[in-house]
């Protein structure tokens, strides 16, 4: 499928929403029970862009959104600067037409971009379609956590994958 990735506007922000509630109601994707409202969205957008992170939007000829990923700090701790974690997600009637490979390639190279070593992805264990997207992406599986969280009446076991997004670099 052809899109455009842009950076996201204030004005995509309700179907981020959109995109990010039905993740919540409908898959194990967003280990929340509850949906956020459009204020929301616009303080994590806030957020997003004070620190200097991305927000990408994948986009139809009609600029109508399709999907979106960003990432945000690892960890709190300055020893952690170099770390993000993502997220990426697809709506509903768009998973799997291959728009969060490229979402995710935009993605990597904004990481390197912000001067990133490692891009963290924390997965559910059972969700074998982006755990594949991103070992074809160089992520490896750097740890298992069974039973951490859970949804929809049961325990969630978590992956995390990690990719090294600057290699040749030895120190930070």
């Amino acid at each position: 499928m052809s899109c455009v990735i842009r950076d996201a506007q204030a004005s995509d922000l309700p179907a981020l929403c959109d995109i990010f509630n039905d993740a919540v109601r409908n898959t194990t994707a967003i280990w929340l029970d509850a949906e956020v409202d459009l204020a929301n969205r616009q303080s994590w957008f806030a957020a997003r862009h004070a620190q200097g992170y991305p927000i990408l939007v994948a986009c139809d000829a009609s600029d109508a959104v399709l999907g979106y990923a960003s990432f945000g700090d690892w960890r709190a701790f300055d020893g952690f600067c170099h770390t993000v974690e993502h997220s990426v997600y697809i709506r509903a009637d768009q998973r799997g037409k291959g728009l969060a490979k490229p979402l995710m390639a935009a993605l990597i190279e904004r990481a390197i971009g912000c001067n990133k070593h490692v891009m963290v992805a924390a997965i559910e264990s059972g969700n074998a379609a982006s755990i594949a997207l991103h070992q074809r992406l160089g992520f490896s599986t750097t740890g298992q956590m069974p039973q951490v969280g859970r949804k929809f009446g049961r325990w969630l076991d978590l992956t995390f994958m990690q990719l090294i997004l600057t290699p040749q670099r030895s120190t930070p």
